[in-house]
């Protein structure tokens, strides 16, 4: 028995639609969707049934009628923190959905997938949303308690290719240790251990490297003094670190091909620029190595960017003493969303349920009144009482040169 599924995903300029029947493309799409398009629109929520007609009116156009659909996945948006997987689409989400703490287009995913799904009577998911959060405990502290860091990655694309390198491999991704690098509008990097992402940056609030459109990190003290000049709102400051930063600040582009093809004419500031900005990418990526404690299988460089050769030598020439690199250029949610909306409605993987969930508190990880899935990760990391304290890689670093004095 065949089964067709429907995969809808929202983007800040565009919505994606591909039709897959056991897992083999039958229609495939990119609605494009001009600043006039969008502009029209007070909020993202605002252009919920505007994306939904055109996903319908696109199947329609190409004779493809929604009672043929067995499911329909959506890309996840920014829910709750979730570990990686499949989830349907309950009320919770959608609740969430519509008080989410950040506008961003993939919150439309699973509402115009929940909806179109109601209307036909199948199931709705979503897998791997941005929000995928498996990071270590003490990888979340900051120097300030009120700003802790957040898993906001490349979830879909990222577990994608480190499990087609794991089929590659013929290993599993569960068995491996990884540093994914997505490089499109946003730049993510992440550390994957044995099928958790343990650390990552987060590109969506402008951490980590900057890009073709996104601030990445920037000083703290001269950022703050910033907000307090005058010079800015509060809207354009946020503009400026997602949106209007990177790239586009520097040489008034998001095109990357457009920055190459002003390098090839003689232009030095868009060399400088776009160095400076692959060097913050093999930067990161050394952090990541340390995350792993240097022990990394491979390094996989995915996304847009990763289809010129002289952005992926660049950061490789950085970065290849850690490890051997891959790239996998381009991205391919759609596949994905599907592959895993067939993979669930086939009973191969689960379908977890979501629940919101806020993060622990770190400074009221003392007070037992309070369940702390924190509080028993610290605890299990404990040594047994009584049993012998294995010396720590420092005090062997230590122990090893203090013998050959």
């Amino acid at each position: 028995m065949s089964h067709r599924i429907l995969a809808i995903n929202p983007g800040s300029t565009s919505t994606k639609v591909a039709v897959y029947d056991e897992g083999e493309p039958v229609f495939n799409i990119s609605l494009a969707h001009t600043p006039s398009d969008l502009e029209r629109f007070p909020s993202v929520m605002d252009q919920f049934a505007w994306r939904k007609g055109l996903v319908e009116s696109a199947l329609s156009e190409a004779g493809i009628s929604l009672k043929t659909i067995d499911a329909v996945i959506g890309r996840g948006g920014i829910i709750g923190p979730v570990e990686s997987g499949v989830y349907e689409v309950n009320p919770d989400m959608v609740y969430d959905l519509h008080h989410a703490k950040m506008q961003h287009a993939s919150n439309l995913g699973a509402l115009i997938a929940r909806e179109i799904a109601d209307e036909i009577g199948v199931r709705a998911f979503i897998a791997d949303p941005v929000v995928v959060d498996e990071m270590m405990p003490y990888a979340r502290i900051s120097g300030v308690p009120e700003l802790p860091r957040e898993s906001i990655f490349h979830a879909l694309n990222q577990k994608a290719v480190a499990r087609l390198f794991a089929r590659e491999s013929n290993t599993k991704y569960e068995d491996l240790n990884l540093i994914v690098c997505h490089m499109g509008g946003g730049i993510t990097v992440s550390a994957h251990r044995h099928g958790k992402v343990i650390d990552t940056t987060n590109a969506l609030d402008g951490c980590g490297p900057f890009s073709p459109e996104r601030s990445g990190s920037l000083p703290p003290g001269p950022l703050v003094h910033l907000c307090f000049s005058g010079k800015y709102t509060e809207a354009e400051l946020m503009r400026m670190v997602h949106g209007n930063g990177g790239l586009k600040a520097h040489l008034n582009t998001t095109s990357v091909p457009e920055v190459l093809d002003r390098i090839d004419h003689g232009d030095l500031h868009a060399m400088l620029v776009l160095r400076a900005m692959c060097y913050t990418v093999a930067k990161e990526i050394g952090e990541m190595a340390v995350s792993l404690k240097g022990k990394v299988d491979a390094i996989l460089i995915t996304g847009g960017m990763a289809h010129s050769k002289r952005i992926t030598d660049f950061v490789a020439e950085h970065v290849s003493f850690i490890a051997n690199i891959y790239v996998y250029p381009g991205e391919n949610e759609l596949k994905s969303l599907a592959e895993n909306a067939l993979a669930a409605i086939k009973g191969e993987r689960e379908i977890k349920v979501y629940h919101h969930v806020d993060y622990d508190d770190p400074s009221q990880i003392n007070d037992t009144r309070r369940p702390s899935k924190l509080r028993e990760w610290l605890r299990a990391a404990l040594p047994v009482a009584g049993s012998p304290t294995p010396l720590t890689a420092i005090r062997q670093y230590i122990r090893r040169w203090s013998s050959q004095k």
